[in-house]
């Protein structure tokens, strides 16, 4: 009994060794399907969405400013946002892609 203590204290805290390395991945699992899949798909779908701004697109950007694509550079976009005024943001910070005409029906309303 003096040779596994850890086995002889598994025993008497009334479960066998295996039930810790159960518990462990378990826990693991869990983790990946709650936390690490849900985040590595939003990943996914954001480069995605980046990867295919084109000239004319209406976006939002992560800070909440609307705008059309008027030019699509390396690791920038350049939206304008009024008349005259255009802005160049990173692509990363583009925060999803509107339906044509939202822009307008916004100024409108």
């Amino acid at each position: 009994m003096t040779d596994m203590p850890e086995l002889a204290y598994a025993t008497a805290a009334g479960g066998s060794p295996w039930t810790m390395f159960l518990l462990l991945g378990g826990m693991f699992v869990l983790m990946y399907f709650l936390m690490i899949r849900p985040q590595s798909k939003r990943r996914k779908e954001h480069q995605a969405l980046v990867s295919s701004l084109s000239k004319g697109d209406e976006v939002v950007t992560v800070g909440g400013i609307t705008g059309q694509v008027t030019k699509v550079e390396e690791g920038f976009v350049k939206v304008r946002v009024a008349n005259n005024v255009e802005l160049r943001v990173q692509k990363s910070s583009v925060g999803a892609s509107l339906p044509k005409g939202t822009i307008k029906s916004l100024e409108d309303g």
